[in-house]
Formats: C-alpha cells, structure tokens, sequence
C-alpha cells in the first residue's frame, strides 16, 4: 500500500500531497488517518509559515471511498469517532476538513479534477482555493442519502448564500470551474494553479508570521460576529504584536528594503 500523503517542508513552506491516484484520492479510512496525523503535526510545527494541499493524479478528491460504507469493522466505530477529538471542537470525519481551518498558518488549496463531497468539504476547509478549468466541485452527499457532515457548515457560510447552497446540497449538481468561481467556491481559475500558490506561499511565507497568525485568526473569528466582539478582538491581537520583536523586524526591513528576517511565532 502506498502512503496516503506526501509531505515536505521548503523554505518553511510546507506541502502536504493526497497520493491515491488510482481512485482520485478517495478518502479510505488510511486516508483519514493520514490527513488527521499530518494536519496535527503542521499544527505543532511553528517553522511552518504556509501550507499548499493539492492531490495526485487526476483529481484533488473524488470524495469518501464507498467501501466504507460496507466496512463492518468501521461501521462498529462509527459512534465514537462522531464525537469530537482531543482538543478540537471536531469529530474524526469532521477533522479530515476542519484540521485545514485549525492549522494557525494559511493554507491554500489546489484543485484540478474531481472534487466531490467529502473532497470539497476538505477543501472548504483551506483558506484560499486555486484551481485548474478543469475542475468539477459537487455537494455529492445527497446522493447516498446523507448530509454533508465534514465541518461543511463552518465553511459553506463564509463563501455562499443559503439559497445558493441548499440547491447545491439537495441536487448534487455538478459545477465546472466558471460556475464555482461564480459561487465563490474557487478563489480563482489559474493554468498552473499549483504554481500559483507556491508563489503566493512565498509571498506570505516573507511576512511577519505573527501578524499573518493572527490575521487568521480574527478573520476567522470576527467574520460574522457581533461588532463588540469583532472589535475587541482586533485590539486584543494588536497588542500581542506591537512592538515585538517581528514586528519591528517588519517595520525596520519595509523602510530599508531588506529581506527580512524573522523569528519563528510563538503566537
């Protein structure tokens, strides 16, 4: 059996590969496990300043493999791996897609392909999404006569209007790449949008990676809250970076034009 990811670390960028290829990615239980281990270490790693996620072969992620619907030995575990893990608000399947979002560095998704129910739902999970114009993204979970239960709803409604993703939800419909961009789904359609996103991990990877922590996560946590709270938190993040050693590392090589040169975050 091959190893479900490959993973490397450049530049303190890291790239995490789904590597099925004979059955587009499809997420087995391996898959599952291997998604889990790697998002969990990213996490724990702060020389890691970007993450790209992108999938071998011929498609990011065709979604679940249906022979885990036959599996009785999974079956037997499908409880308790409903309940959420050790230190995250997720449960087992849910953490395939939102271990993407607990990961405190940008991560950007590369999409070509089939990207179908649980696979759009981990890509979802990214930041950013770049994909090729031969993408296919579906809410496919319908079709087997379930919901979509991957941590779709802390994702779906940063980008999409209800309406917009009920009928996805309740169709299967399958969109190409212009009609997901239209959706908000894609960030963009690039040709090579692997490159793409090496370039744009580049950029980010240059940058204090206190500050680009911390955006994340007041985005993440004041897009649709109420202003008290988005406020507070904006001055919250401020002072744990002003005047910190990144910082004025960002401050002191913006006006000099040299190439920066900052500490690993402790934040």
């Amino acid at each position: 059996m091959n190893e479900r990811i490959i993973f490397s670390i450049e530049d303190n960028i890291a790239e995490v590969e789904l590597n099925r290829a004979d059955k587009h990615n499809a997420l087995d239980h391996e898959m599952f496990e291997a998604i889990l281990k790697i998002g969990d270490q990213i996490s724990q790693d702060n020389t890691i300043r970007a993450v790209i996620l992108h999938g071998a072969g011929d498609s990011f992620c065709a979604g679940i493999d249906l022979s885990m619907f036959a599996d009785e030995s999974l079956a037997n575990k499908f409880n308790e791996r409903m309940k959420p893990r050790d230190s995250s608000l997720a449960n087992y399947y849910q953490s395939a897609a939102y271990v993407w979002r607990e990961i405190p560095v940008p991560v950007i998704a590369v999409l070509h392909g089939a990207v179908y129910g649980g696979g759009l739902q981990i890509a979802l999970g990214a930041d950013i999404r770049y994909a090729r114009d031969n993408v296919k993204l579906s809410i496919m979970e319908i079709k087997w006569g379930i919901i979509p239960d991957m941590a779709m709803t802390t994702s779906l409604p940063y980008l999409m209007s209800l309406d917009k993703a009920l009928e996805m939800a309740m169709t299967a419909d399958i969109l190409n790449a212009n009609d997901a961009f239209d959706k908000n789904l894609i960030t963009a359609i690039e040709k090579n949008p692997l490159e793409k996103a090496r370039v744009l991990a580049k950029k980010i990877a240059n940058k204090s990676p206190d500050a680009i922590r911390s955006i994340k996560r007041l985005f993440y946590q004041t897009w649709h809250k109420n202003d008290q709270f988005s406020l507070s938190l904006e001055a919250q993040l401020q002072l744990q970076l002003m005047g910190k050693s990144n910082q004025m590392e960002a401050v002191k090589s913006s006006l000099s034009g040299s190439r920066p040169d900052f500490l690993n975050s402790k934040i």
